[in-house]
């Protein structure tokens, strides 16, 4: 599967952005998608992953609250919707792949994913 990230962009403290995982290739529902984001001078960390249904999801403790992970396997994406943005949140957002193993459990680490998209940037200003 090849996944494209896009939707980032410039934001107020406080505001919101939405963005989007398409995937192209075939049986994006039997992946898992997780979101990993990369701050300047800092390393890759775990934002949010969904299973293959929809049905179980989880968050980075630094975002819980403000951020909602979604996706349409009709329509071949994922989103993250991004609420109450802070400055913190600037950083290089990328969405990974992993083929399902259907046990329900979420995958929370970028070791697990087998497949990345190119990046967004997110700036939030302050």
């Amino acid at each position: 599967v090849q996944l494209q990230a896009s939707g980032g962009g410039l934001v107020q403290a406080g505001g919101s952005l939405r963005l989007s995982c398409s995937a192209s290739g075939r049986s994006f529902a039997s992946y898992a998608i997780g979101w990993f984001r990369q701050a300047p001078g800092k390393e890759r960390e775990f934002v949010s992953a969904i299973i293959w249904s929809g049905t179980s999801k989880s968050y980075a403790d630094s975002v819980k609250g403000r951020f909602t992970i979604s996706r349409d396997n009709a329509k071949n994406t994922a989103y993250l919707q991004m609420n109450s943005l802070k400055f913190e949140d600037t950083a290089v957002y990328y969405c990974a792949g992993k083929p399902e193993d259907y046990s329900g459990h979420v995958f929370n680490t970028e070791d697990e994913y087998d497949y990345w998209g190119q990046g967004t940037l997110v700036t939030v200003s302050s």
